[in-house]
C-alpha cells in the first residue's frame, strides 16, 4: 500500500503527526478513486510501528487538492477530539504563501467579505455585502516579494471557509498563479496552484505546548526562487 515518505512528515509525536502535503494530493477519498493522504499516513503509521489491523487517524482539518502544505492528523481519538475543539473555537494560527499574478494595491491590509458556496460548481464567491446563505470570512495578508511577473503574499486565516484564501484575493484582483477556478490566466503543467500551507501553530492537545510548523515550499523552481530571495533579505 502506498504511504507518505518520512522526509515529509514534519512533527510527529505519540498524538499527532503533521505531514507536508504535496499539491495534487486529496486528503479523503473522491470521485477520482486515488489513494487519499489520510490513507497513506494511516500506513506510515501502521508499517513505522508494526501496527497490525486497523490504525487510527484522525483528520483534523483539510487542503483544497491543488494546494500543497503543513496538515496535521490526530493519532489517538482524545486528541482528535480536542484538536477538533481547538480548531472549531480559531485558536490555532495558520499562516499560508500565494504566488498571485498581481500585487495587491496596499501592500498589507485585511480583507472582510461575505461567501457564499457553489456545492454543484465547488466553487465559492465573494461579496462586499452579506447575502442570504453567505458567511463571513477574514484574511490577513501583506506583501514579502515580488518577481518580474509575479507577487508573494503571507496570508493569515482568521476565519476558516471554503476555497476562502482562493475567493478573497480574487475578488480583489490578486489571482494565484494556475486558480483557473477563479481566474487565472493558464493553468500549471501538474494541475496545482501556488497555494502553501506555509506555518501552522497550536497548542498540543495534551502537553499544553505551543507547537510551531514551518513547511517547505515544493520543489518547483519558482517557489525555490522566492525562498531564497526571502532568505536573501534576512541576512
Amino acid at each position: 500500500m502506498e504511504q507518505i515518505r518520512a522526509e515529509d512528515v514534519l512533527y510527529e509525536d505519540n498524538h499527532l503527526l503533521v505531514v507536508n502535503k504535496h499539491a495534487g494530493e486529496n486528503v479523503q477519498g473522491d470521485i477520482s478513486g486515488d489513494f487519499p493522504l489520510v490513507e497513506k499516513v494511516r500506513e506510515f503509521i501502521r508499517h513505522k510501528f508494526d501496527k497490525p489491523g486497523n490504525v487510527f487517524c484522525g483528520l483534523i482539518h483539510r487542503l483544497d487538492r491543488p494546494v500543497s502544505g503543513a496538515i496535521a492528523f490526530a493519532r489517538t481519538s482524545k486528541a482528535l477530539t480536542r484538536m477538533n475543539k481547538l480548531f472549531a473555537e480559531k485558536h490555532p494560527r495558520k499562516i499560508y504563501w500565494a504566488v498571485v499574478e498581481k500585487a495587491p494595491k496596499e501592500k498589507s491590509g485585511s480583507l472582510t467579505h461575505h461567501l457564499e458556496r457553489n456545492e454543484k460548481q465547488n466553487k465559492t464567491y465573494a461579496f462586499q455585502e452579506e447575502r442570504k446563505n453567505t458567511k463571513e470570512a477574514r484574511l490577513k495578508y501583506r506583501q514579502l516579494l515580488s518577481s518580474d511577473n509575479y507577487t508573494l503574499l503571507e496570508v493569515e486565516l482568521e476565519t476558516g471557509r471554503h476555497h476562502q484564501i482562493r475567493a478573497q484575493l480574487s475578488a480583489i484582483g490578486c489571482i494565484i498563479k494556475g486558480d483557473l477556478k477563479y481566474g487565472a490566466k493558464r493553468s500549471n503543467p501538474d494541475g496545482s496552484i501556488y497555494l502553501h500551507s506555509r506555518e501552522l501553530e497550536f497548542e498540543h492537545p495534551t502537553s499544553k505546548e505551543v507547537v510551531k510548523i514551518i513547511a517547505p515550499v515544493p520543489q518547483d523552481k519558482l517557489w525555490q526562487w522566492f525562498e531564497i530571495e526571502l532568505k536573501k533579505q534576512k541576512k
